[in-house]
């Protein structure tokens, strides 16, 4: 958008008039227009622009970002002081300070936009800021003793932590310093070399793992803090220099603000003519407002010939290139004028200038979409630690050996082996204090005990024949299970079914108007879906999300084919509410095409259902949506070419056996939000076809989520925001005997509230009734229970207030909070909690968790793990979920994905892999030290997790990329690590050529092959080329066999780097 300039005689006019007088007004200027104008004014100096609200700044911000080169636009926020620590905080602290910095230490000799608001201004800065206490550089090659930067850095204010996840935090490892700066929005790794600074990079929270390297940076203490020692502030109208030039827009709105008063020493720029203001000649421009096109593109089309037509520039303007290549091909296909598309560019609202007739439109505006904005220097949530923090072992911890069952977690102990040498082992005590050590290289036999049920598991007696039989039992009846499913899958695809055909023109316009984009997983299931009722046998897919993942887009896309053919399509759903819910989805996704839609429900009355009936049976309905009653007799279909059944473990046995009918000659496509454990989505590929959407919608807003304290100000602000705006709140209350008081409290402050009360010991027709007038609009607030976390869906409540929430578990809090944030508005999650210090660690960071991921399906795979577990038992049967509860869900994986891989070799689905190995584990026995040395990482949780990675790794490169990662981490490897990880190397090469035990000690080298004389091992090409390197090289080895096992020997073998050597001859 370079070259794209607007209005060029009006901006030169008011050039002119900012230069000659200290006041100058605008008129007929409006939307993104007035950053055209901002950006096309080019006088040195700061720009300072004043916004009437937070949601205008930044809006005005990211338009300002596109429009000027360089990091040259910064949005200085106010510092979020009634939220607690969260991640949004991190990000208003960096975005201020490094705001404030920028303008503390302007020399002049640039152009630089400040976008602020009331609230932000209002806020004062502590008066240190100029005097150096604050602020200080570190440059490579400096000598800078390292014990008086730590010192410095706590004087500061920052606090010393394992791992930087936040502003205002460092931390040291040996020679590494990591400090997280609030200048910038990723911490800073600062390695020394004796007292000289050896060398400086960027660091990313997630992987702790170097960006890029600097030479210097700026060190920022928290400048949005209150007040220095003495508590003295200053306003940040008093920082800026006296050339500055104020931009305002709705000045109106804070006039009567303290800090308006402090701008009028500066020249000012009034985008709108203030109504106090008289007899003033404002610089006329002539802008209107992009068209509303509603999605449709015949408009557009039309709008496009016109406006080209009359000699006017069209620009249009998105994020995605794919979505304007989706706009141009539309565009062809109406025969229409094609506008030019500037991709990577966008503006909040588009506008035609009339005065140099240049059109400037924003593909959101054309698709009604909501215009997601990023803005510069936000905090990265580190969900990476939160996983590690959610998945470590802590000493008293149940974890699961896989040979031993569930026992009792001692921490990491160190062993001296007879020769006094050092071995680092995780301690498990099981029942009357039995102990097993388990090496480090057998980390991938142990896990986290995890089960729906938050009671303790039954510990185990070592040696009794408990845990194997309990292993044995789970896993024949998956078998069961699963050969059952696939006798009816190879049933289903034996018989022959209705094949539609390719896609309309229709079709490709409904895909295109959906308001948000297509992700790659939806895309996949809507193309696997449409291909499934190409083919001429029956459809069985089952498609699986997270809530708002977009699962009723692809049955909409499906329903609408099926309809396009003239075949007729019933949609299943369990609840009446959830009846109403589709109906108001289907209907306004199909408003614009030939769709009859009707839905069946107890709010029919008795002469609209007789009425339904007979236009089904007519042909004339073409998508019916009801529960299960529809399945019956008296509902007849002229022509049912399409089955959608939503939440299918919600029906009774009934209702799924007569699906189970149906499936057999009908398409069929089954929705579900409970996430489907992934060894299951494996094993039940050979059974049903599985679509999974995974990724959530790129524009859909997270939901802002907030942990606060009970303040009655704060809430009824929060509610007041939301009413104001016309939308409604949840709040969530999970005592029902409570919430009668809390009713009463929240009446005291918005007493012109109305609120409706919900909760599940109340009759199932007032329930619905209830809910269905909050979703009618009849009420303000829905004061509930846990009740509403079960696929309710209304837009129009986008805030919601978890009361207690440190009480609620994890996947709980995710379900609830998936109520809001369902439309294209802004959304917002209080969680409500008594101060932090007085709760449980547990409680806290499940807290931590789910303000961290607050991306919708970010973290989904952990908070999740509940739900995974929910997930096994739906689909498994309930007997399933008792074997989880016994065995701790990972598991329970392992054997599920066992039993699988037996199964297939039984029903000769698959057959064995040529390649494989005939061993699926070797062990290693080595007197050589080989561990993780106190002195190079101390955490024990974070050594955990480290030799859990490295036991896991199955690659050379995967070893590599490692060693790589830590040594940015921690700094040089220590030699006892070095061998750990060849350790490593050893045992996959061990498990290539056939050993299950390798013993490397005294100088010697043995390798035992496969114990079982008879193993189809005997006959491989592998061992056949053993044979044949070993008369090669009969220097280096001797084959021998005592008590009838086979090994090879190999003599002066000094260390572990010779023994991976030798080895490797072999192969």
């Amino acid at each position: 958008m370079d070259e794209l300039l607007i209005s060029q005689k009006s901006v030169s006019d008011l050039s002119d008039k900012i230069d000659k007088s200290e006041e100058t007004f605008c008129s007929g200027l409006f939307l993104s227009a007035r950053w055209f104008v901002v950006s096309q004014v080019n006088r040195q100096g700061i720009n300072f622009i004043v916004l009437p609200d937070r949601d205008s700044a930044e809006y005005c911000s990211s338009d300002l970002y596109n429009l000027i080169d360089g990091d040259r636009v910064f949005f200085l926020p106010d510092s979020g002081k009634k939220i607690e620590k969260s991640n949004y905080k991190s990000s208003l602290g960096v975005q201020r300070t490094s705001s404030i910095g920028k303008i503390m230490e302007y020399d002049g000799a640039e152009q630089l936009f400040f976008v602020t608001y009331p609230e932000a201004l209002e806020e004062p800065v502590p008066e240190v800021v100029g005097d150096g206490a604050s602020v200080f550089r570190i440059r490579e090659g400096d000598i800078y003793d390292r014990d008086v930067l730590i010192d410095k850095l706590f004087s500061m204010g920052f606090t010393r932590v394992d791992f930087v996840s936040e502003p205002g935090q460092y931390a040291v490892r040996g020679a590494l310093v990591d400090i997280f700066s609030y200048s910038w929005n990723n911490p800073y790794r600062i390695s020394f070399f004796g007292d000289e600074v050896d060398g400086i990079s960027v660091f990313d929270c997630n992987s702790q793992l170097s960006k890029e390297k600097l030479s210097e940076v700026e060190i920022f203490a928290d400048l949005s803090a209150d007040g220095d020692a003495e508590g003295k502030t200053v306003s940040v109208t008093e920082l800026l220099p006296e050339s500055t030039l104020v931009w305002m827009d709705s000045s109106d709105m804070y006039k009567e603000k303290e800090f308006y008063g402090g701008l009028k020493k500066f020249r000012r720029v009034f985008l709108e003519v203030p109504i106090s203001a008289s007899g003033v000649s404002p610089v006329r421009f002539n802008i209107a407002p992009q068209p509303v096109f509603n999605k449709n593109f015949e408009l557009l089309t039309e709008d496009l010939r016109d406006k080209i037509g009359r000699g006017y520039r069209v620009c249009i303007c998105g994020e995605k290139k794919s979505q304007l290549e989706r706009l141009e091909s539309i565009l062809i296909q109406n025969e229409g004028y094609l506008p030019e598309f500037v991709p990577s560019r966008t503006v909040h609202s588009g506008f035609i200038d009339n005065e140099d007739k240049v059109c400037v439109y924003s593909d959101h505006e054309i698709f009604d979409r909501f215009h997601r904005v990023s803005l510069r220097r936000t905090v990265e949530k580190s969900e990476q630690l939160t996983i590690n923090d959610l998945t470590s072992f802590a000493i008293g911890d149940y974890i699961v050996h896989i040979d031993y069952g569930v026992g009792i977690f001692g921490g990491l102990v160190r062993m001296k082996d007879d020769k006094g040498r050092v071995h680092e082992v995780v301690k498990l005590i099981y029942k009357d204090n039995d102990v097993v050590f388990v090496s480090v290289h057998a980390m991938h036999k142990i896990s986290r005990y995890r089960s729906k049920d938050s009671e303790p598991p039954k510990i185990y007696k070592l040696g009794s024949k408990t845990w194997q039989t309990l292993k044995s039992n789970a896993k024949k009846k998956v078998k069961d299970i699963a050969k059952d499913l696939i006798k009816l899958y190879a049933k289903r695809r034996a018989s022959k079914g209705f094949a539609f055909s390719p896609d309309t023109f229709l079709q490709t316009e409904l895909e295109s108007s959906f308001m948000y984009e297509d992700t790659p997983d939806q895309e996949k299931a809507v193309q696997a879906v449409k291909r499934d009722m190409e083919d001429n046998c029956p459809m069985d897919r089952l498609v699986c999300g997270d809530v708002g993942f977009g699962k009723t887009e692809v049955a909409i896309r499906a329903a609408f084919k099926a309809a396009t053919d003239g075949k007729q399509v019933a949609v299943l759903v369990p609840t009446t509410i959830l009846a109403l819910q589709h109906y108001r989805t289907f209907t306004s996704r199909l408003k614009e095409f030939p769709c009859n839609i009707e839905f069946v429900s107890r709010l029919r009355t008795a002469k609209e259902i007789s009425d339904i009936r007979q236009r089904l049976k007519s042909g004339s309905i073409d998508i019916l949506i009801g529960t299960h009653k529809i399945l019956g007799s008296t509902f007849e279909f002229r022509d049912l070419g399409l089955l959608i059944i939503d939440e299918e473990q919600k029906f009774g046995v009934g209702a799924k056996e007569k699906l189970r009918q149906m499936k057999e000659s009908v398409d069929t496509l089954t929705l579900t939000a409970t996430p489907i454990p992934r060894t299951l989505q494996f094993s039940l590929l050979g059974a049903r076809d599985l679509s999974i959407i995974s990724t959530p919608p790129p524009n859909r807003i997270p939901v802002q989520t907030e942990i606060m304290l009970f303040d009655g100000d704060e809430i009824r602000k929060i509610i007041n925001y939301e009413i104001n705006r016309g939308g409604q709140v949840f709040f969530l209350h999970n005592k029902v005997e409570e919430l009668q008081s809390i009713y009463d409290i929240l009446h005291r402050l918005v007493p012109d509230m109305k609120i409706c009360i919900a909760h599940g010991q109340m009759e199932a027709k007032i329930l619905e009734d209830r809910i269905l007038d909050f979703m009618a609009g009849d009420y303000d607030m829905l004061l509930c229970t846990t009740i509403i976390e079960n696929g309710l869906d209304i837009p129009n409540a986008n805030t919601i207030i978890i009361n207690q929430a440190q009480n609620i578990g994890l996947s709980d809090l995710h379900q609830l909070r998936g109520r809001v944030g369902r439309s294209n508005r802004r959304s917002f999650c209080y969680l409500i909690v008594p101060p932090l210090v007085s709760i449980t660690e547990d409680a806290r960071r499940r807290l931590k968790a789910i303000e961290s991921f607050s991306d919708l399906g970010s973290g989904f795979n952990i908070a999740m793990q509940d739900l995974d577990i929910r997930g096994a038992g739906n689909l498994l049967g309930a007997e399933q979920s008792g074997f989880i509860t016994d065995m701790g869900f990972e598991t329970y994986q392992k054997i599920l994905s066992e039993a699988m891989e037996e199964l297939g070799v039984e029903t000769g689905l698959t057959s064995r892999n040529i390649n494989e190995s005939y061993i699926s584990d070797c062990t290693i026995e080595t007197d050589q030290l080989a561990l993780i040395p106190d002195s190079y990482i101390s955490m024990t949780a974070e050594k955990i997790r480290i030799y859990k990675e490295l036991d896991s790794m199955v690659s050379d490169e995967g070893i590599e990329k490692m060693k790589s990662q830590l040594v940015d981490r921690f700094g040089p490897l220590p030699p006892e690590l070095d061998s750990l990880m060849e350790i490593v190397r050893i045992r996959h090469l061990g498990e290539k050529l056939g050993f299950d035990k390798i013993i490397i000690k005294n100088g010697l080298l043995i390798a035992f092959f496969i114990s079982n004389p008879l193993s189809q091992y005997y006959k491989s090409k592998t061992f056949q080329n053993i044979l044949y390197r070993l008369n090669e090289n009969q220097r280096l080895f001797d084959m021998k066999q005592n008590d009838n096992r086979l090994r090879i020997v190999s003599r002066n073998v000094p260390d572990l780097f010779e023994a991976y050597a030798r080895l490797s001859l072999l192969k």
